[in-house]
């Protein structure tokens, strides 16, 4: 042991067996750091092949070899965990510097505060003082952050560019880094070495605004180059467009631009902006890259309204980026709006009135993304597909900007919109123009084919109410077939029978391995794409013989427990050889919480993710604090794209409307099963459907249970119905068929969560699929008893979810549920203390 440690610190020396030492000479330490290189741990017959082929260590043992090998691997892993202790270190001294400058302006916001508040106590003391004494008046004007400073119109010169500029730098670094804006902690966000950085939102000020102060490996000037081309990063950002520029005497550019935004649903208009960025070095090396909107010029170049677009205003905003000791870069990014809500309906106006979503969508997006590239430099692996990481996050903006496309259906683009049918639900619009079509005329070497001439975008927009997003997305991308199999009639059918017409999602067929591909995974963001194979699949009316497909798919906020602006699963059909510039023709869903609590109302005021509702595997445990979720809204977008022959576009709309409106009704029933308030009462909300016949059957179950077992199956006091007792039950019950092979056709809240399912998915479970042979054997031994006697018990076991993990419970309780008739009309289940095994 001594001798290995001594080589592992004297790497030139061999151990002899008397305990002195021989150093290596330079070609025999060559031979061994080539063979090093190539096998860090070679065998024993490696390093008897090494002495022979190389002469020069012909005077070594083998076990010495080996202790080289043995020291060399132990110097390797030395010198990686100095590298990475080194690595932590800066970081944690960078945040350490990030937490005192944060700490400092708390202080001075704290000040600020106190001095406020004396100065408006002693106001509101000297009520009739303050109305005739004109010194009151001084005394408010000499507190900046009482009134806002109203500067005089400033015109187009360079000069007076000059002076807008250095008016936004100051304002934005008195957000950044001063106390202009009252920030508060992000709900839900923690700062801390493993965390994105530091996000604040704002409290009590003009429009949204938020800020986040992070840690990232690349350099300021590469930094700002990214940061600046906000479409690369930015998802919700169409365009922006460079219309002059100009040097100033310091070192500086300024930039006139003019940017728009989509709108994330159909149900609003895009934005755009008119703006001015300056772009400067300070005295002490950082980097600043500040932009505000331009309002307020004279005798300068404007941007006139442009169709469908509300022009927005971009209040002093920006990047300040310090070189951080030790390579990378220390960032403070701010963004402030004034997203004009009054433009949108009101029930929307959360979206555009929310500081938490400016964070999530766009502040904490520009953060990530720089990670992201640091982390590809850092470490450029190729990934899935043989892709690397920056060709497969090319990839997802590629499928997120082609359905905000969709969503959005600028004429200038090429797209016009057909007449409606009378019902105003679904949105079609038609696309012919060469820029499109160039594009997409492509056929997949599966058979389905994709010739065509015109594209039509089927779109539209649906508010949801008490349905967690991210469990919603997720069973509508597990459980493909409950929405994507929507028959269509034989007339629609045959309609695309005379020529090619690309369907997006195929009916039938099964899905088969799914190879999923994480992009961007962070504490807060949950990110991934993957290509989904459905196997057999059959086009309409058997138009195509069954094959295969493949979907390239992106998933965004799949994580109920993860901060996130929105739930996301966006797909579109490729060739099985999937190039990477094949063309792309998304379709999906897109989910948006309405819920304006978001937001904190006070200082003070933070985020518990204990108390708000916690999903199982299964995706519809509810728990919590019920005033937390009890009145959540989002809004969900669907868009899907067809591409036709312009002479089928009559037929072809028609079986769009159907086919979408299909799949509103699918989304609408998944929902409603999926709500944790289906078998409660909620006010403002009517008797869900079914509520009716769940209510007889839950006094069905309880009466037999009464009748054959002598016991009461529930401790039903108060004046909660039997039903709602029923389903927070805290045992497992379920109800199968009478058939020659069971199903299942009820189960309350315990009984969905050991089999890992959903109702809507309930019925397609059989009884015989969560036992084992051994409990098959013991159920179907004993499972005439029930009908005979009425009941049974079964000992102890195992069973399985619909996932095929094992659970285990105590004991188990069968009987006959009869009606009022006293006619059979199922079987009850009670699986009593089981648990994942």
């Amino acid at each position: 042991m001594m001798a290995a440690t001594s080589a592992c610190k004297e790497g030139t020396k061999i151990a002899m067996d008397n305990g002195k030492y021989v150093r290596y000479t330079p070609e025999q330490v060559e031979a061994l750091e080539r063979l090093y290189h190539e096998c860090p741990k070679p065998s024993s017959m490696r390093r008897q092949q090494l002495i022979r082929e190389c002469p020069i260590l012909s005077n070594i043992e083998p076990k010495q070899i080996k202790v080289w090998f043995q020291n060399r691997r132990c110097r390797e892993k030395q010198r990686k965990e100095a590298s990475r202790l080194q690595a932590v270190n800066r970081k944690l001294t960078a945040m350490n510097k990030l937490l005192m400058e944060e700490n400092d302006r708390l202080q001075k916001q704290v000040s600020h505060l106190v001095y406020e508040n004396s100065y408006f106590r002693q106001q509101t003391q000297n009520t009739t003082l303050a109305t005739t004494d004109t010194s009151c008046d001084s005394a408010v004007t000499s507190g900046q952050h009482h009134l806002t400073p109203q500067h005089p119109p400033k015109d187009a010169s360079p000069a007076g560019l000059l002076s807008i500029a250095e008016e936004t730098l100051t304002e934005f670094l008195s957000k950044a880094t001063g106390t202009a804006v009252e920030w508060v902690q992000m709900p839900g966000m923690k700062p801390g070495p493993d965390s994105i950085g530091i996000v604040a939102i704002s409290h009590g000020c003009t429009g949204v605004a938020a800020r986040v102060c992070g840690l990232v490996g690349l350099d300021p000037t590469r930094v700002a180059e990214i940061l600046k081309d906000r479409p690369s990063w930015y998802r919700d950002c169409r365009a922006v467009d460079v219309i002059n520029m100009l040097s100033t005497a310091n070192g500086g550019t300024i930039e006139l631009l003019y940017m728009q935004l989509y709108a994330p649903t159909t149900l609003a208009p895009a934005r755009d902006f008119w703006l001015l960025r300056y772009t400067s070095v300070m005295e002490d090396g950082s980097l600043v890259v500040c932009e505000r909107s331009l309002n307020n010029t004279q005798n300068g170049p404007s941007m006139p309204p442009a169709v469908n677009f509300v022009r927005a205003e971009l209040l002093p905003s920006g990047y300040l980026i310090r070189p951080c000791e030790g390579g990378g870069s220390i960032i403070h990014i701010v963004d402030h709006m004034d997203l004009e809500p009054w433009s949108v309906p009101e029930v929307l106006r959360p979206l555009y009135e929310s500081s938490t979503l400016l964070a999530q969508k766009t502040t904490m997006a520009a953060l990530r993304h720089l990670r992201q590239i640091s982390q590809e430099i850092s470490q450029p692996n190729v990934t899935g597909w043989g892709r690397r990481p920056a060709a497969l996050r090319a990839l997802s903006h590629k499928l997120s900007k082609g359905f905000n496309e969709a969503v959005n259906g600028f004429t200038d683009e090429g797209w016009s919109m057909l007449e409606s049918d009378g019902i105003d639900d679904v949105t079609l619009l038609v696309n012919s123009s060469p820029g499109k079509m160039m594009d997409i005329n492509f056929s997949y070497s599966n058979g389905f084919p994709s010739m065509g001439n015109a594209v039509l975008c089927a779109k539209a927009s649906m508010l949801l109410q008490n349905v967690p997003p991210a469990i919603l997305l997720r069973f509508l991308r597990e459980h493909r077939s409950e929405w994507a199999d929507s028959g269509i009639d034989a007339y629609s059918a045959a309609a695309v029978k005379a020529g090619p017409c690309s369907l997006p999602v195929p009916r039938g067929g099964s899905f088969g391995g799914q190879v999923i591909l994480p992009l961007a995974h962070t504490i807060e963001h949950e990110e991934f794409m993957e290509v989904v194979k459905l196997e057999n699949v059959g086009h309409y009316q058997d138009m195509i013989m069954p094959s295969d497909i493949f979907l390239l798919q992106l998933c965004t906020g799949v994580d109920e427990n993860a901060v996130s602006t929105c739930a996301e699963l966006i797909f579109a059909p490729i060739d099985g050889s999937f190039s990477e510039d094949a063309p792309i023709i998304p379709c999906g869903f897109r989910i948006i919480p309405l819920d304006s609590g978001m937001d904190a109302s006070s200082p003070n005021r933070t985020l518990d993710l204990a108390s708000t509702l916690e999903v199982g595997a299964a995706g519809n445990r509810a728990t919590g604090d019920k005033s937390s979720r009890g009145s959540t809204k989002s809004v969900m977008t669907i868009a899907f794209q067809f591409v036709y022959e312009m002479q089928l576009q009559e037929n072809v709309a028609i079986m769009a409307r159907q086919y979408v409106r299909s799949i509103i009704a699918s989304v609408q029933r998944v929902a409603l099963a999926l709500s944790p308030s289906f078998f409660g009462s909620h006010a403002g909300l009517g008797s869900p459907p079914g509520t009716h016949e769940a209510q007889t059957l839950a006094r069905w179950i309880c009466q037999s249970y009464s009748c054959y077992m002598g016991d009461e199956l529930l401790k039903h006091e108060g004046s909660e119905s039997i039903l709602k007792v029923l389903w927070h039950h805290t045992d497992a019950v379920l109800c199968c068929s009478l058939k020659a092979l069971p199903v299942f056709t009820f189960a309350n809240q315990a009984g969905l969560d050991m089999l890992e399912t959903t109702l809507v998915s309930l019925q397609d479970i059989s009884l015989e699929k969560i036992f084992d042979e051994n409990g098959r054997k013991t159920l179907f031994a004993e499972f005439p008893q029930v009908m005979q006697q009425g009941f049974m018990c079964l000992q102890g076991g195992i069973c399985l979810s619909s996932m095929g993990r094992p659970v285990s419970y105590e004991r188990a309780v069968a009987w006959k549920v009869v009606n009022d008739e006293e006619n059979a009309h199922c079987i009850c289940f009670t699986f009593i203390n089981w648990s994942f095994v």
